[in-house]
């Protein structure tokens, strides 16, 4: 592919990380991550590969919701800097090559946001309209509690004002009326405000529930949802054409592709990126059973992405690690495989654990889900801390058992801050997945570390425009334990092989373009082993348990400067 097309649409090719400014690294020694100390560790994600990082909400904030309770979307909580320490970060990272994204949140609000304060006054106050309330709660609205630990209902009854407010989330986080102009006025302001400090875009929380309308009155007569994410995106893309929005929709594939846009254009007019939710559920099920079926039906149901958009891969995100589209005997299978007892779940239909662990440290099926991860058809999207293998604290609250502070060294604190640990967002890791044993000072000097190796397939990720910009499509192993699935462009294909069993396997198999005589070549050997395609055009592919092979069709197999036709 040529630079300069793939350039322009630069997420399509992209290692997006995610972090939490509050746990990633304090610079003032308070105890909290901030701005400061994130800017200072940005080196760490230009050696990684990283070339978009997604920050979590980092605006004001009363932390009943690890800050998705937002007081103030114009702001940055106190705790973590000033807006001067957000702009520097980004001056920063831009300055290395990496742009930055954040999550936009605007399907709610906190209770204590000067709008629900101002709504709440008063049936007739100014922003009464600005939230969703009802005398009773409508038999026909919306359902489904998205916290049910914690929440028995979507509606609260105001003492106040005499109604109930809609709540999807927490009680303390009143739905905002997003069928209302002028709430859509303020929403446009809002990202048009962070673009305008250099953001890249946003990642868009909950999107089906911020295009909802059930238990409004009007709800029939109110425009298509649809329209109004075609008008965020026409609108940020008039402010920054480079910009994107990263959507979070948690659907079936038939509901989920509609987010792209009209279903009839192949260019995608509403979310640029969406993260598959349901290829990651049928990785885990894959891996539960050792199996390479589930995750196989799983890219074959996907529908294609618009021309100009493009899926997001992820193996664990800042969440539970949900599982709720796998039937209930799916799920219970990678309950007990990986996390067998109660306190490791959540919400009866996902995990709280990151993946290591999960696995009792098994290096080969981390590095078997990483290469995945970068090798499935979509954009790699990483949570902080899985480059080194970080595991989780099921002694913090849901969600927060993976929200640990990073581990930079093996020094007390773990290099995160040099306040004491009772000062800390979130306690750190223990035992074997702790500081001591897991930490970025000493697997960036090991060149067998699991740093090491993310950061090699984050480089031949970039090198090979196959992965991120071809066609991707299975190849037939005769074995249930392998997936095999190539790449291709009009310049070569990358074919990337997978063993989900514990047992070594050989495979035999077949592809067009390598014909008789035919290389292949290893992308991830150093010494550029590979394979030679015999006569019958059935070539040989030996992987050991849970082992897997990324191979490219051609003679100019390993060279990234080549230039190709489109």
């Amino acid at each position: 592919m040529r630079l300069t097309r793939t350039s322009d649409l630069w997420w399509k090719n992209a290692v997006v990380y995610c972090l939490d400014v509050e746990t990633y690294q304090d610079g003032n020694g308070d105890g909290t991550g901030d701005f400061a100390g994130l800017t200072q560790r940005i080196d760490h994600l230009v050696r990684l590969g990283a070339t978009c990082v997604w920050l979590m909400p980092f605006y004001p904030t009363r932390e009943r919701d690890d800050g998705y309770d937002i007081t103030d979307f114009y702001g940055v909580d106190p705790r973590l800097g000033t807006l001067g320490d957000f702009t520097e970060f980004v001056r920063t990272a831009r300055d290395r090559g990496i742009r930055v994204i954040a999550d936009l949140v605007v399907n709610h609000t906190s209770e204590d946001h000067p709008w629900f304060k101002d709504a709440r006054s008063s049936r007739d106050s100014a922003h009464r309209d600005w939230y969703v309330w009802a005398d009773e709660p409508p038999e026909d609205g919306p359902e489904g509690v998205v916290f049910p630990d914690a929440e028995d209902s979507l509606w609260e009854y105001d003492e106040g004002s005499g109604q109930y407010y809609l709540h999807r989330f927490y009680k303390q986080q009143p739905d905002l009326n997003v069928a209302n102009p002028e709430v859509r006025d303020e929403i446009a302001r809002v990202m048009g405000f962070w673009t305008q400090l250099g953001l890249s875009g946003f990642r868009v929380d909950a999107v089906p529930f911020l295009l909802e309308t059930d238990g409004q009155a009007d709800a029939g007569a109110l425009p298509d949802p649809h329209e109004y994410l075609a008008d965020l995106r026409a609108f940020l893309g008039r402010r920054n054409g480079e910009s994107i929005l990263l959507g979070e929709v948690n659907l079936p594939y038939d509901g989920l592709a509609r987010f792209f846009g009209d279903p009839d254009s192949d260019r995608g007019d509403e979310l640029t990126m969406c993260f598959d939710f349901v290829a990651m559920q049928q990785m885990y099920l894959s891996m539960a059973r050792e199996d390479a079926g589930p995750l196989a039906a799983a890219l074959r149901e996907r529908p294609a992405a618009p021309r100009d958009a493009h899926w997001a891969t992820f193996v664990r995100n800042h969440d539970e690690l949900t599982l709720d589209k796998l039937s209930d005997a799916e799920r219970a299978e990678v309950f007990a495989s990986f996390g067998p007892e109660k306190d490791m779940q959540l919400y009866d239909r996902g995990l709280r654990r990151r993946l290591p662990p999960m696995v009792e440290g098994d290096r080969r099926r981390v590095e078997l889900a990483y290469s995945l991860l970068f090798t499935l058809p979509g954009t790699p999207v990483l949570f902080y801390g899985e480059e080194i293998g970080m595991g989780e604290n099921l002694a913090a609250e849901g969600r927060q058992a993976v929200r640990t502070p990073m581990q930079w060294t093996p020094e007390a604190g773990a290099g995160f801050s040099t306040a004491g640990p009772d000062s800390f967002p979130n306690p750190l890791v223990e035992g074997a997945f702790g500081c001591r044993q897991v930490n970025v000072y000493e697997q960036s000097r090991d060149p067998g570390s699991l740093l090491s190796r993310v950061r090699l397939f984050a480089e031949r990720y970039r090198e090979a425009p196959e992965l991120a910009w071809g066609e991707h499509g299975l190849v037939d192993t005769g074995e249930r334990s392998v997936l095999a699935h190539v790449g291709r462009t009009g310049g070569g294909t990358v074919l990337a092989v997978h063993n989900f069993a514990a047992e070594p396997v050989t495979v035999r198999l077949r592809l067009p373009e390598a014909g008789p005589g035919g290389r292949l070549t290893d992308l991830l050997d150093e010494g550029h082993a590979g394979l030679t395609v015999p006569d019958d055009g059935l070539f040989r592919v030996e992987l050991p348990a849970y082992g897997y092979r990324w191979l490219r069709v051609g003679t100019r197999a390993d060279d990234p400067e080549r230039v190709v036709a489109d």
